[in-house]
């Protein structure tokens, strides 16, 4: 296989699908312990941490954000983290949905295009179109999932690493 920054367009679908998968399952869990799909959206690792809503919005945000930027496509607009869970099952479908509209032949050449970003208020970096999206978009779209899979299972939801697989290997 080889890998070129279009590959990570079916990278970031399945973290898409693992995001839907753990929110059903997270979902269903809620359900079975009487937690309201609210509180449930409001779950935190820990008190200072970002609610299990921000985490998936992160996901859906950044597959769909840097995929865009890096093939030189307008950036969709972001979803914001108080969704409900219907919103945020929907959202996920729309993030999938745009990913299969962009091509290979959108990613050509453009591995070493200067991209300028704006982070937070402070930070205004100018990286490699490929860096931005192997180091940067991967990284936030892994720790954020990675989040929603801590956020469950510190609840009690039982899952696994092989739920992170929800779209196959």
């Amino acid at each position: 296989m080889t890998v070129s920054l279009f590959s990570f367009v079916d990278l970031y679908r399945r973290q898409l699908d693992a995001a839907a998968h753990l929110l059903t399952k997270g979902a269903d869990f809620a359900i079975t312990n009487g937690v309201s799909e609210q509180d449930m959206l409001g779950w935190r690792l820990a008190d200072d941490m970002h609610p299990l809503s921000f985490q998936l919005m992160v996901v859906i945000n950044f597959t769909r954000s840097w995929t865009a930027r890096v093939a030189g496509l307008p950036v969709p607009e972001a979803v914001t983290a108080d969704l409900d869970l219907a919103a945020y099952r929907a959202a996920i479908a729309d993030a999938k949905a745009f990913l299969a509209t962009i091509t290979a032949d959108q990613f050509a050449g453009r591995d070493d295009v200067p991209l300028t970003v704006q982070l937070g208020e402070t930070m205004e970096p100018t990286l490699p179109a490929a860096q931005w999206l192997t180091v940067f978009g991967t990284t936030n779209i892994y720790f954020h999932l990675s989040m929603v899979y801590a956020i469950l299972r510190m609840k009690g939801v039982k899952i696994g690493k092989m739920d992170l697989f929800a779209a196959g290997l």
